[in-house]
């Protein structure tokens, strides 16, 4: 060290060098110049280094901590040893309570830490994993609705809805349909709606996941959808919101569009959406019907407002709710004294949820394009509908602005009171029929009927026949279209009977999802069975209405596919379940044979009458034309007397409409096709077939137009 700078003097220099000389130098530290002071920390930093020093050394003399402990305030100015902590600082032993009436959960999922948050999550989903798999061996939703609760955790649910969803979208109808019913139970009760939303949103989101172990994720997480919308557990807005951030290539795009496109826009949506999965198989509509019947009347006896609206939540059928409010308005214009309670009723209902405003609307509406017919029982059915509506308006629980206009009384006249008595009469004689299945006992009823040539009243009754039937089972449509062939009514009567059904198809729907399918195989059944000729089906086209089109045309599409099949006569004829109200149907080989014992019979000395009795009994009448061609045959084996009794069978059978024209150019066409084989046998065929195409021609069995020679196969059911 150079000590020359002249501060101190020589004789302080010399000690000074003498002391330095005497300390060890490896226990001294360089000096070091820092602009910033060291800092106690910084100090320990530096000398927990070296725990050992040499002895004598000058560090085992020194007095700081080498515990590792940093005894100075934390920063913020508390903290430290023999300090109190900060004023906002937790206790060492604080923790939330779930009974604290301030307890919040999230508060709980905040305070966790990554790792602590991860671990109860997989937690959680592996305990509801097994809740969902014992939920779909039992079918029991209270207590799975109990455990969901003893889980916790309540802002977890999502994840529940989507592993909910998620295993039932692998497995079968039975657990798509235990899934949504889960969740429209427990909705609101026990899980929140924005957790409902939120698990819906990320099962979007990971359909492009999903996919790859699910071939047909898109259609049945689109069903899934559909149904929670149906179900008013999920808002149709969740279809706008998401479809304007989801990638337009995405999974998850197409679920959108399958959802509002497939299932939502599609007509009677909600009854179709709600039995995709087999919901409410075992219940029908004439079941459901009768429930809201009783508890109607039961309400109205009883007063008690919160047990009919259990009754209707048992019911489980919110997308019929409609027809509650469309009987319980009936009932409030039949009986005067009930308005009062059905009105508190439906307030309540609508107030509780019970009974959403869609369907309230839907109720209404259905009564105001029927207030015509209403009119028929309720002779001021328009004036008390509209005091109705006024009421509910007032009230707040009806939205007149969702209503269509009443129709113009002046569009259609009131049937009289000839008419009225008829309608009740033909629903009993219907009901009547469906019972004992007599057919002969109808035609002699409606025989005896002295009104029944009354215009339109026939017309009335093929309306309220099929009406019936389409609401009941295979066996009453089958026995329905057998009375319609054996009544012989004029085919124009039977055109407007389907002309007034084709209008009141859309409401027969909202009660029989299949209606627009079963009219057309009525109509169909109509044509095989020579009621209706096939060009009066076009017939049936040119009398619709302007608003009746969208529909009739429907309709009447499929009536000429179904005629325009291959062999449509015995499908339609067996469209019901067979050819006869007590079994399956004749097969062909049978009704060959039967016709070949009544001609027999009929040529050996048996009665007209009951040949034609016989050949209506077999319930075939598009296949009559095997009657024809069997009789010819038959009569150009015999002597020429035999010839003139079965030539008599014929045209009888011709003269009261058992065998129409159609049929005999069909028999006569056959006849012609296998003449060939008959030469065999009848040398003379061709000139007695001639002979007899003549005399069919000249008493109007054949059109002029007619060629005898004719071998080509003439067209099903006239398509």
């Amino acid at each position: 060290m150079n000590f020359s700078d002249g501060f101190i003097s020589k004789e302080h220099q010399e000690l000074l060098k003498s002391a330095c000389e005497s300390i060890d130098p490896s226990s001294v530290s360089p000096l070091e110049v820092s602009n910033i002071p060291r800092t106690p920390r910084e100090y320990h930093a530096k000398h927990e280094s070296n725990t050992e020093s040499p002895k004598g050394s000058v560090q085992k003399h020194d007095r700081h901590s080498r515990t590792g402990r940093d005894g100075r305030p934390k920063k913020g100015g508390s903290g430290g040893k023999g300090t109190w902590g900060g004023l906002l600082d937790p206790e060492d032993g604080y923790f939330l309570d779930p009974n604290d009436p301030n307890y919040d959960s999230n508060e709980e999922i905040n305070q966790m830490n990554d790792k602590a948050f991860a671990s109860a999550l997989e937690e959680y989903k592996g305990k509801s994993k097994i809740i969902i798999e014992e939920y779909f061996a039992t079918d029991d939703i209270a207590a799975t609705a109990n455990e969901l609760k003893e889980l916790g955790f309540p802002s977890f649910v999502h994840y529940f809805i989507k592993k909910l969803i998620s295993m039932a979208m692998d497995r079968h109808d039975r657990e798509k349909e235990m899934a949504a019913v889960l969740l429209s139970t427990l909705y609101a009760d026990v899980i929140d709606p924005p957790q409902v939303y939120k698990g819906f949103s990320k099962l979007i989101e990971s359909a492009d996941d999903l996919a790859v172990d699910i071939p047909d994720t898109v259609d049945v997480l689109a069903l899934f959808i559909a149904r929670a919308i149906v179900d008013d557990i999920l808002p149709p807005a969740f279809l706008t919101k998401h479809s304007s951030f989801l990638p337009k290539e995405s999974k998850g795009m197409e679920v959108i569009k399958r959802t509002e496109k497939g299932y939502l826009s599609a007509p009677l949506h909600a009854e179709v959406v709600e039995r995709r999965w087999g919901a409410s198989k075992s219940k029908t509509v004439e079941a459901v019907k009768a429930k809201i019947g009783d508890l109607l009347i039961e309400y109205v006896a009883s007063k008690d407002k919160a047990e009919a609206c259990r009754c209707i939540k048992d019911l489980k059928v919110p997308f019929f709710h409609h027809e509650i409010v469309k009987r319980a308005f009936i009932m409030a214009m039949e009986r005067r004294s009930a308005e009062g309670p059905i009105l508190d009723l439906l307030k309540q209902a609508f107030d509780e949820c019970v009974i959403n405003s869609s369907q309230i609307s839907k109720g209404v509406g259905r009564l105001i394009d029927t207030v015509d017919d209403l009119s028929l029982d309720i002779p001021n059915a328009r004036e008390l509908l509209q005091s109705l509506i006024s009421k509910a308006a007032s009230e707040g629980w009806l939205c007149t602005s969702s209503l269509g206009p009443f129709p113009p009384q002046t569009g259609r006249k009131l049937e009289d009171h000839r008419t009225q008595a008829f309608k009740k009469k033909a629903i009993s004689i219907i009901r009547e029929y469906f019972l004992s299945g007599d057919t002969f006992e109808v035609i002699s009823i409606l025989e005896s009927e002295e009104d029944l040539n009354y215009t339109g009243l026939r017309a009335l009754f093929v309306k309220k026949l099929i009406t019936l039937a389409m609401e009941r089972k295979n066996r009453e449509k089958e026995m329905a279209s057998v009375l319609l062939s054996s009544l012989c009514f004029p085919a124009d009567e039977v055109v407007n009977g389907f002309v007034q059904l084709i209008e009141i198809v859309e409401d027969i729907a909202l009660d029989v999802p299949v209606a627009v399918e079963h009219l057309a195989l009525f109509i169909a059944r109509a044509v095989v069975d020579e009621v209706l000729a096939p060009q009066q089906v076009e017939e049936i086209a040119n009398q619709m209405t302007p608003n009746q089109e969208a529909v009739g045309s429907r309709v009447l599409h499929m009536t000429r596919s179904l005629l325009a099949a291959r062999l449509s006569g015995e499908r339609i004829l067996r469209c019901w379940g067979g050819g006869t109200t007590k079994g399956t149907g004749w097969a062909i080989e049978d009704v060959k044979e039967k016709i070949i014992n009544l001609l027999e019979e009929y040529e050996s000395g048996g009665d007209l009458a009951e040949a034609c009795r016989c050949i209506r009994e077999i319930g075939m009448p598009f296949f009559h034309h095997e009657v024809v061609k069997k009789a010819l045959v038959m009569a150009m084996e015999k002597k020429k007397k035999q010839q003139e009794r079965l030539w008599r069978l014929l045209d009888e059978c011709y003269g009261i409409g058992i065998i129409t024209s159609n049929q005999m150019t069909k028999g006569f066409s056959r006849v012609a096709e296998c003449m060939e084989d008959l030469k065999l046998d009848v040398p003379d065929v061709a000139e007695q077939y001639a002979s007899y195409v003549k005399r069919a021609k000249s008493a109007g069995w054949l059109d002029d137009s007619f060629y005898e020679g004719k071998t080509g196969n003439v067209q099903e059911n006239g398509y």
